[in-house]
């Protein structure tokens, strides 16, 4: 890709699943995971139900997609707007660095705020140092550790 092209960001759509598709293999590659086929089928759908609160979005230069965002609204005890959560970003290697990492971010926080959402927050690896260059650049560290505890089954035990 040229640094040239313009880079346009769209909503998804039902038959960009093809354009999506090697971009979400991509970040699952970049963070060394492999999520099961039937559960990015699963996200897919998700996606572009308009009932739905994920919601997503690919970078586009000419017939090309080079990137992908990921995001969820859901509500928040601390406040009376809802959060989003930007949950999935990623740029193809070959355009990395152009400004489309920065293209996608904005668009999460035009639709966050057209929503009417109070805060637009992500994670990344703390190995992730270059995106994390940008990342200070436009938002600010919460200074929260996240922590976690697997579900075998996303489901309580039974008592």
């Amino acid at each position: 890709m040229s640094a040239n092209i313009e880079t346009v960001i769209r909503p998804l759509r039902a038959e960009d699943y093809a354009a999506w598709l090697p971009l979400w293999r991509g970040y699952q590659a970049f963070y060394e995971v492999e999520i099961p086929a039937a559960v990015s089928e699963l996200t897919w759908r998700r996606l572009i139900d308009p009932a739905e609160t994920v919601g997503g979005a690919l970078a586009w230069q000419g017939a090309d997609a080079v990137g992908l965002v990921h995001h969820i609204q859901h509500r928040s005890c601390w406040t009376e707007g809802d959060y989003c959560y930007l949950q999935d970003l990623f740029v193809s290697p070959s355009v990395r660095g152009g400004g489309v990492g920065r293209k996608l971010i904005e668009h999460v926080y035009e639709t966050a705020a057209r929503n009417q959402c109070s805060r637009v927050y992500w994670l990344t690896h703390e190995t992730n140092t270059k995106a994390m260059l940008l990342y200070d650049r436009i938002a600010e560290r919460s200074g929260f550790v996240q922590y976690r505890h697997k579900l075998s089954t996303g489901a309580m035990p039974r008592a």
